[in-house]
């Protein structure tokens, strides 16, 4: 027997579409993707600032955040990744249902998984944004000497080092923050989440 065999999802009379209603904008999951370093957290950081500014009911969840409370019980092997994944993506999906905006900063370096949170919601709800940045770049940039350590073997698994980052294939966005300046970065993902949430522009 299952053990959610005995397990029966209660029903309650405030929908997401209730949500919607109240907070004047539709609910989405915004995933960032990408190497360390990529910049993936500055910029939802950024993106969640001018959203707020804009009324939109926001949350931003980030990788380190996560894996101090909720996620403190998951390694860094490829199935501590895939759970580490699979939880932020339920935890998302429950945002979603209180219509909240909710920009999640993860490296999330296998597709798959990536894939599952995104049938989490609707087709309309995820918005995957591929944070695109030249490993060399991030490593020169290495603000938490992550590289440093992996280079070092004092870190296993590690994306772009010794473990795959696969890239995304179909994106919503993709931003490489190698090139383009932060503020052109950030309103181009504000601009294309903006377009998406609002149905009256």
């Amino acid at each position: 027997m299952s053990k959610t065999s005995h397990i029966v999802p209660q029903t309650y009379q405030i929908t997401k579409s209730d949500h919607f209603r109240l907070n004047g904008h539709k609910p989405c999951i915004v995933w960032f993707t990408g190497l360390s370093g990529s910049g993936k957290s500055t910029l939802a950081n950024a993106v969640e600032q001018k959203l707020f500014e804009k009324g939109v009911h926001t949350y931003v969840l980030d990788g380190d955040n996560v894996r101090h409370g909720l996620n403190n019980n998951v390694d860094f092997t490829p199935e501590g990744r895939t759970e580490n994944i699979r939880r932020i993506g339920e935890v998302a999906k429950l945002f979603v249902n209180a219509g909240i905006v909710v920009l999640t900063a993860f490296i999330s370096p296998f597709r798959a998984d990536r894939n599952r949170a995104r049938d989490l919601v609707e087709n309309d709800e995820f918005i995957e944004i591929f944070v695109d940045c030249p490993i060399a770049i991030c490593e020169q940039r290495d603000v938490k000497g992550l590289y440093k350590k992996a280079r070092a073997g004092e870190i296993a698994d590690f994306t772009g080092i010794n473990s795959p980052f696969e890239t995304p294939e179909h994106p919503e966005l993709i931003v490489r923050t190698a090139e383009m300046s932060m503020d052109h970065s950030v309103k181009m993902v504000t601009d294309f989440i903006i377009n998406k949430i609002f149905v009256n522009k």
